[in-house]
């Protein structure tokens, strides 16, 4: 008997079950003569091979049979998580549906039967590679959050991502799911924010999930995404407040029906308050106003209740008891909408992140990019904006 070893390569990919059964014959050709049955063993070959280091993550895994038919085939990670993959239809072959996580082990354990019913069984166990740049993502609105029908879905991500073809991969990347499906689409804010609007406000009650499958992406030379990100919110009511500077008026709707008149006080000249549309992007029911954080220090200092943010500058709907003779009838503040405080924290109890804000009649417009201000753009301006130049329908939400 002659031994050797078995070569490492082959021993990784090649797992081979052979059935024969061999025939005894008296070597006559006549009727009495009975014939050989030598059955093909059947042959499981994955893809990467048992040991394999630094596996790129976008490079798929695949298990192919040879003279047989795959009957299983599972690829864990982790603590028995299961990735998803795909069986050809003619069972011979099976295919990862998604890029793997960087700097994880993983194991594919593949079953399958020969072409006489033996079966076989092959795993392989393999690591992906540490990316030399780590892409890690935040998402807003909040995990659950009831929002105003204005608000967009914002991609926060660590690092730049600065190549058309970068931003394009991480576009295809992202799912939007909708109860009620709208045509929406996404807009490169920077290099490292990328924003989602419907092309119309969100229908109220309308439940958003959206998936960000970042994980093993390759949105750059060396960076890759390291996990996934979902986001689930739910839209509120329909509610828009105009605000008029000229006739010094807030009209505050809900579903189209006025709900409140509120009197207001806006910027002064030289103080004016921004004209556009905008949303509500927090509330805080304290806060203290400081010039100084406008580049014009000691010109005020003032605590202020029921403040309801509009700008990242500055911009708040709040409470101002000193100005209460003025609102109605003149601008006074230096940007801000001043209210009574009886309208002001009525406002702030009705108010949802993302409600829309819509004032008028000042002689200062309101810039893209001060704070979440998707409704600055028009549909047309905002698709422009997107990697993939295309627009986004929902998917139905299951």
């Amino acid at each position: 008997m002659l031994q050797g070893r078995v070569g490492p390569a082959s021993a990784a990919i090649i797992a081979a079950v052979a059935v024969a059964a061999a025939g005894c014959s008296s070597g006559g050709g006549g009727k009495g003569g009975s014939g050989g049955d030598a059955r093909e063993p059947a042959k499981l070959a994955i893809t990467p091979a048992t040991g394999t280091r630094q596996v790129a993550p976008e490079q798929p895994v695949t298990v192919k049979a040879d003279k047989g038919k795959l009957t299983s085939v599972t690829l864990t990670y982790g603590k028995n998580q299961k990735a998803a993959g795909k069986l050809a239809a003619d069972g011979t072959s099976w295919k990862s549906a998604s890029n793997l996580r960087p700097a994880t082990t993983y194991t594919v354990t593949a079953r399958g039967s020969g072409d006489g019913g033996a079966q076989v069984t092959a795993t392989s166990t393999f690591t992906t590679l540490t990316p030399r740049k780590k892409l890690e993502s935040g998402m807003s609105p909040l995990e659950g959050e009831t929002v105003g029908v204005g608000m967009p879905v914002q991609l926060l991500l660590s690092r730049p991502v600065s190549t058309k073809e970068g931003k394009s991969a991480v576009e295809r990347a992202l799912e939007v799911r909708m109860s009620k499906p709208v045509q929406g689409a996404w807009y490169w804010i920077s290099d490292k924010e990328v924003d989602f609007r419907p092309r119309d406000y969100w229908p109220a009650g309308e439940k958003v999930k959206v998936i960000a499958h970042l994980a093993g992406l390759k949105a750059g030379e060396g960076m890759y995404g390291m996990r996934d990100r979902t986001l689930t919110f739910t839209v509120g009511p329909r509610h828009i407040t105009t605000i008029d500077a000229k006739q010094h008026r807030a009209t505050v709707t809900n579903g189209g029906a006025t709900v409140r008149t509120m009197k207001v006080s806006l910027g002064k000249p030289g103080h004016d308050s921004y004209s556009g549309t905008m949303i509500a992007q927090e509330k805080a029911a304290h806060i203290v106003m400081d010039s100084a954080t406008t580049g014009d220090p000691g010109e005020y200092r003032i605590p202020t209740k029921w403040n309801v943010r509009m700008t990242y500058s500055g911009t708040f709907v709040h409470s101002a008891p000193w100005s209460t003779d003025s609102q109605g009838n003149d601008n006074v503040s230096h940007g801000c909408v001043n209210a009574s405080p009886s309208d002001a924290k009525w406002f702030f109890d009705f108010t949802n992140r993302g409600d829309v804000i819509k004032v008028t009649g000042t002689s200062r417009r309101l810039q893209f990019g001060n704070g979440p201000t998707p409704w600055a753009k028009s549909w047309d301006a905002w698709l422009a904006g997107s990697a993939l130049g295309a627009p986004v329908t929902g998917a139905p939400l299951n």
